[in-house]
């Protein structure tokens, strides 16, 4: 599903990644992990197309196609999902709204039949109560007077509307509550676990991944992947830290 191959990417005149390698499937969650600064939301700013993030070096595919050459919103009809550590209130635009006309926007790329008014609501009633969000919350402001776990649950809830092929989740367990947190990993499981979907977790903490267990792990320091391995490469990390497995 991605194919990502020895890429370089720079922000604000830095090189942050230095040939970056990797390779998903469908059917597959992958974890990456890595100190701060080592690229992590690097790579998932220059997939999802970030203005700022350029490509200097190196390739990625998306389902056999040219991911790098699409714009942003082109890589989102395509089936890619970006989830942001700090989810941005948009004043003025209702969730309601900027969900629907996001699926939408979406469904006319892909030429299929948009949805009405009230078929959009029934979808996103019926996915806010799957995962904890009072259906009430959707008619506010996209994510304005939200706590932290509210703007994740709103998140998921995007996520469940627009059904991508490929989720990036960059930190999404960031600032979650115990609550919060389980019912995001589970919210992803019901979402993403499909032959046909895949889904590129970038943590910091094992507790994530004890609700969402991954096929690999990666760790990725000084803008490459280090090293890989299964769900216990996790718990390596937990207990020895960054410095002694990434050596």
């Amino acid at each position: 599903m991605l194919q990502i191959t020895d890429l370089h990417a720079e922000t604000a005149g830095k090189t942050i990644l230095q040939g970056l390698s990797l390779q998903i499937n469908a059917g597959e969650v992958h974890a990456i992990m890595g100190p701060n600064g080592a690229g992590k939301s690097t790579l998932a700013y220059t997939l999802g197309g970030r203005p700022g993030y350029e490509v200097t070096a190196g390739s990625a595919t998306f389902d056999g196609a040219d991911l790098l050459a699409l714009e942003p919103h082109e890589r989102a009809a395509a089936g890619l999902f970006l989830g942001f550590q700090y989810p941005v209130e948009i004043p003025g635009v209702s969730n309601l709204q900027f969900l629907r006309t996001a699926l939408n926007a979406q469904k006319r790329a892909r030429g299929e039949a948009e949805l009405s008014g009230g078929e959009f609501i029934k979808l996103a009633r019926a996915q806010a109560n799957a995962l904890g969000l009072d259906p009430e919350m959707l008619k506010r402001p996209v994510n304005v007077g939200f706590s932290g776990g509210e703007k994740k649950r709103a998140e998921m809830v995007q996520m469940g509307i627009l059904a991508p092929k490929l989720a990036i989740l960059d930190e999404t367990d960031s600032g979650l509550d115990i609550d919060a947190l389980r019912v995001v990993g589970q919210g992803i499981n019901t979402i993403m676990r499909a032959p046909d979907k895949a889904v590129l977790l970038i943590t910091h903490y094992q507790r994530l991944l004890d609700y969402v267990r991954p096929d690999f792990v990666h760790v990725l320091a000084g803008g490459r992947i280090v090293r890989s391995g299964g769900p216990e490469l996790a718990l390596e990390l937990e207990r020895e830290g960054y410095a002694e497995v990434a050596a």
